[in-house]
């Protein structure tokens, strides 16, 4: 269809152009550019490219600003965890999250990884008379938050880089912005398994979070615990870190993982 028969045409058509893009975007998990889409869809480069700038002011999109290609965007995939099927990642978290919370009576919460960050799909509230926690459908930074700096520790040295080379947020005076810091801070992450973030997104919040991971092994979320900053201290106990890192691995193993990452 040319550029004119979309503009003197049926509007269905435009709908149909926008989910076939949709299509080929999801199918592209290293990002697709406009001249591809035009080529697979057999349409002009300007057709798609007007479809895209639509699909990103929407969220349903995103453009890296360092790349022409155009990847998932988290309206698209908080769109996706409701139709997900009984193997996805909030209906596989539900009964490991309710377990962490009754374990240790904190906030239990579980994020999908997503382009632009970590995507809050579920939440279990706490015991403290206190409610202390994220909201469902909050993106959370990948170098400020527990939940980000676990999922880009065990992400590839390519995605480290990117993470690192968009700007780095300061949520409060104690966020590390610094890539240096970032990169030992990851190194470290990767060694031990698991990540806090006392007061760097927000003052006196803290969370320690471990990584999901799917049936390929690549890092596809993170589950943990949110409580006040004191309620961890310097260093979260042996008992926090064995019951979130067994709710992350009973979340994984439901995924289909059968490790080593």
């Amino acid at each position: 269809m040319s550029d004119k028969d979309e503009k003197n045409g049926d509007g269905l058509q435009s709908v149909v152009m926008t989910m076939h893009i949709l299509e080929q975007v999801a199918r592209s998990p290293r990002g697709v550019g406009v001249t591809g889409l035009a080529n697979t869809l057999g349409t002009s480069k300007s057709r798609v490219h007007r479809h895209l700038q639509t699909l990103v002011q929407q969220g349903y999109v995103t453009q890296p600003e360092d790349s022409e290609r155009y990847e998932v965007g988290h309206r698209l995939i908080a769109l996706g965890q409701t139709v997900f099927d009984s193997s996805g990642l909030q209906r596989a978290a539900q009964d490991p999250l309710l377990a962490l919370r009754d374990a240790l009576g904190h906030s239990a919460v579980a994020s999908q990884f997503t382009p632009d960050g970590m995507l809050v799909i579920e939440t279990i509230p706490g015991r403290s008379p206190i409610e202390i926690g994220v909201r469902v459908g909050s993106i959370l930074s990948f170098h400020a938050s527990a939940q980000g700096k676990v999922a880009t520790a065990f992400s590839s040295p390519e995605f480290q880089a990117r993470v690192l080379r968009n700007k780095l947020e300061l949520f409060t005076p104690h966020t590390i912005t610094t890539s240096s810091l970032l990169i030992e801070e990851f190194a470290q992450i990767r060694r031990q398994g698991w990540a806090t973030a006392p007061n760097q997104i927000a003052l006196g919040l803290d969370t320690l979070a471990c990584p999901i991971f799917d049936a390929s092994g690549r890092v596809c979320g993170s589950v943990g615990i949110v409580d006040m900053v004191q309620q961890f201290g310097d260093r979260p106990s042996d008992l926090h870190i064995r019951q979130t890192q067994l709710a992350a691995n009973q979340i994984s193993e439901r995924l289909g993982f059968a490790g080593p990452a």
